[in-house]
């Protein structure tokens, strides 16, 4: 079965995204849309890079709920702030010491930091031990580096390592 669809995921996903695109369940579209979901990982298998090993699965809806909520927190937060006063605001770069080595959780860091309103991951270091975070309001460094460790960076270490 590997053989046929190495990436079954993507294939589901594929197949569902070409009917959506087609509007339509013709049958020449759904035959078009099962092609494309078993050759396009056929070819795009070699890009990929290793999968992702999750070692503990339920982490995953605490961290999605905790994500989600700090958005809806931070989106106020960025309101609250762009109307008032702009002395009010203190932009700035920090530097996050990572205690994550798997490049997947290291990723997922970096996307997570920058779907919350008003930070940005903007580069990692080198050695990949330090993301650079653009924030929008930067008051307390310490404190801005021991919330992404505890709220997101502690998770996706019990997720992928």
């Amino acid at each position: 079965m590997k053989r046929w669809l190495p990436a079954p995921l993507l294939s589901a996903t594929l197949f569902a995204v070409w009917l959506l695109l087609a509007n339509t369940l013709d049958p020449a579209q759904v035959v078009l849309g099962a092609l494309l979901a078993i050759v396009v990982p056929w070819f795009t298998e070699r890009l990929r890079p290793e999968r992702p090993r999750i070692r503990n699965p339920l982490v995953i809806a605490r961290l999605g709920l905790t994500v989600l909520w700090d958005i809806v927190l931070s989106n106020i937060e960025v309101a609250r702030r762009i109307l008032g006063p702009e002395s009010a605001i203190k932009p700035g770069f920090v530097w996050v010491p990572l205690a994550l080595t798997d490049p997947h959780a290291i990723a997922s860091l970096a996307g997570i930091i920058t779907m919350t309103p008003g930070t940005l991951s903007a580069d990692l270091s080198p050695d990949g031990r330090h993301l650079l975070v653009h924030a929008f309001n930067v008051e307390d460094e310490a404190a801005l580096i021991a919330q992404i460790k505890a709220r997101y960076e502690a998770p996706l270490k019990e997720i992928f390592e």
